[in-house]
């Protein structure tokens, strides 16, 4: 917010901030959809459906990790390739989720789908969706209005 719309790191993070509130709420549409079951509620990766108390699919952390992660790929990554470790962070994260048996493993490849998906798709748009929310003015950045 610091550096607001107009300066290319500063659009990158408004993008950012696009991605992940819209892949956010998919993710969490898509959880109650398909209301599969952890792997510690049951060890059966074949139970959809299942209503309430059953979100495993697909994850919502890995969706988020992605989803911040894709527009710096997506705008840096051909200047300056160092930014692709960034897929790091969700890598962890599903390794995490898979450890402690929070997920099964098509839901945190679905969660770094939709997060990069929902994260490059972000990159396309000219004025971010969060800026063009905002009162006017406030989007050219707090540093330019001191």
């Amino acid at each position: 917010m610091w550096f607001g719309n107009d300066n290319e790191l500063g659009h990158t993070f408004w993008q950012t901030i696009d991605s992940s509130a819209v892949s956010g709420i998919g993710a969490t549409a898509l959880k109650y959809a398909f209301s599969r079951a952890r792997p510690y509620q049951g060890n059966d990766p074949n139970q959809w459906f299942k209503g309430r108390g059953h979100q495993s699919f697909p994850s919502g952390e890995v969706t988020l990790q992605a989803s911040f992660a894709a527009p710096f790929i997506a705008n840096y990554g051909r200047q300056d390739p160092w930014v692709w470790a960034l897929e790091v962070l969700p890598l962890y994260d599903a390794f995490a989720r898979l450890k402690s048996q929070a997920h099964w493993q098509s839901d945190v490849i679905a969660g770094w789908a939709l997060g990069t998906a929902v994260g490059y798709w972000s990159t396309t748009r000219a004025t971010p969706l969060s800026v063009q929310l905002l009162p006017g003015g406030l989007s050219v950045g707090f540093s330019k209005r001191f």
